[in-house]
């Protein structure tokens, strides 16, 4: 696993456990690459390609887009 942006592996884990602590309180936009901390995190995620949104939608909708695949992974090429 790679850690949030800017972080060390146990800095993010804390990260994503204040994150966690704060969801039903506030809203929070999140812009992070570490997609296993966003899974854990976001109840929306929204997928952008170029400044384009690809996609948008829970972490199951967003796992299972075959836009996101292609885009993120190849998949398709």
């Amino acid at each position: 696993d790679e850690p949030m942006a800017g972080m060390g592996p146990d800095e993010s884990e804390r990260m994503v456990t204040l994150l966690q602590s704060l969801r039903g309180e506030t809203t929070i936009l999140l812009v992070e690459h570490d997609m296993d901390a966003v899974f854990r995190i976001a109840d929306v995620i929204t997928v952008m390609v170029n400044g384009v949104k690809i996609a948008s939608g829970d972490a199951e909708f967003i796992r299972n887009s075959q836009e996101v695949r292609t885009a993120y992974l190849g998949e398709g090429h």
